[in-house]
């Protein structure tokens, strides 16, 4: 049976300014950030408790905050890309699924993101 794990992290708010607006367009709020890691399983079916046996996302989040505070952005991609990086130099991270959106989209509601997957490959592309 294959086998599979992630490492999910959802609506984390970014404290990135992202976008250039005039005075009718609709300010976003916040950006929340969604981001799926597959590692290898044998980092979550573990024989035994500690840090040693387990992928340590902590860093990675470290990173992650670094880079959205870097701004600002003129767009979600190029923090995306720029957090896809960051996301490949873990060697245990084998393939990511991520989502950046911001809200609201218009007057009060919605939101809007762009979504970006990169499967074992492409991650070796950014490496």
């Amino acid at each position: 049976m294959p086998r599979s794990a992630t490492v999910v992290l959802s609506d984390l708010a970014l404290p990135a300014r992202i976008g250039t607006y005039d005075s009718e367009d609709t300010v976003p709020e916040g950006h929340l950030l969604d981001l799926t890691l597959w590692i290898d399983p044998a980092l979550v079916l573990v024989a035994g408790d500690g840090m040693a046996h387990v992928f340590d996302y902590d860093p990675l989040l470290a990173e992650v905050d670094r880079l959205a505070r870097d701004g600002p952005y003129a767009t979600q991609e190029w923090l995306m890309s720029r957090i896809a990086r960051a996301c490949a130099v873990h060697s245990p991270v084998l393939a990511l699924d991520m989502t950046l959106r911001k809200y609201p989209a218009r007057a009060d509601s919605g939101t809007l993101g762009v979504s970006l997957h990169l499967d074992a490959a492409a991650l070796d592309e950014l490496r």
